[in-house]
């Protein structure tokens, strides 16, 4: 079976996943949990494995990079970033709800690199700018970074479902019962934002050092570069309301919702403008 095929099966991995997460919090079962995570993990080890595939098929091609270089491979890269954040979490705090919110992410990244039209697939040959080994260090950590952001997203969403008004169903307040406190979604969203610009910190500074070594500038007002920056001063700006302004609860998840949309904007939007970054789709 091919790497590509793999990914597909693991899309409709997360998905099933996601479904036995949701299940779990609307019927208050401990048994739709375990399978939920034991289904999360199966996907990843496969998700794991296929990037280890279509890395060695790389260098059997003669091209040999590191599975990072095109929209395609920063998309699964990204869902795997995305799992393997949320599994240490879950992991860390023996709560599975955040499954039911994060894992979609993953799941739709996936199906957008899977099912699109028009994002290829194949293996290609890097150009002479990406030839570097700046390349790695790069985009693992904007990813990373992503990923955090991402996670911080979902529990910022959370955060409103669990303070919002309680439904009359009973499923639906099994279904909030569930979600950590508030207190815990808060440390949650702050720990998160830390590591996402710690690491988005990083991938600025070695995108600059890699522009300089492409390009001969560190900096050159490029959108991706300028995006980049708005991003980055959005969550500093999140950081800075939590430490010193002592900023908690619904006005820091509200800050980690907006944040997301730079990024996602960052990753998506910017590409569809000219640029530098054009070519490189991640």
């Amino acid at each position: 079976m091919s790497h590509t095929s793999i990914l597909s099966w693991v899309t409709f991995v997360y998905f099933v996943s996601f479904l036995f997460y949701l299940l779990s919090m609307l019927r208050s079962e401990a048994f739709w949990g375990r399978i939920a995570t034991g289904t999360a993990l199966a996907g990843y080890v496969a998700h794991t494995l296929a990037l280890i595939i279509r890395w060695i098929a790389s260098y059997r091609l003669g091209i040999g990079h590191v599975p990072l270089a095109n929209f395609y491979e920063s998309l699964i890269f990204f869902a795997w970033a995305v799992v393997l954040l949320y599994l240490l979490i879950e992991w860390r705090t023996r709560n599975r709800s955040p499954g039911a919110f994060v894992v979609p992410c993953a799941f739709l990244a996936m199906a957008m690199a899977s099912l699109s039209p028009g994002v290829d697939s194949r293996i290609q040959p890097l150009i002479p700018a990406l030839q570097s080994n700046w390349l790695t260090s790069h985009v693992v950590t904007c990813f990373l970074a992503y990923a955090a952001f991402t996670v911080a997203f979902a529990l910022g969403i959370m955060f409103f479902l669990k303070r919002g008004e309680v439904s009359k169903q009973n499923g639906l307040k099994r279904f909030r019962e569930l979600i950590p406190h508030p207190e815990v979604l808060d440390e949650l969203i702050y720990q998160c934002a830390v590591m996402g610009f710690i690491l988005l910190t990083l991938g600025i500074v070695t995108g600059s050092v890699w522009a300089h070594y492409a390009w001969g500038s560190y900096w050159s007002w490029d959108p991706k570069e300028t995006w980049s920056l708005i991003t980055w001063l959005i969550y500093a700006a999140l950081l800075h309301a939590r430490l010193v302004r002592r900023w908690r609860g619904g006005p820091l998840a509200l800050m980690a919702v907006c944040g997301f949309a730079a990024v996602l904007f960052t990753y998506f939007g910017v590409n569809l403008l000219p640029g530098l970054h054009t070519y490189l789709q991640t």
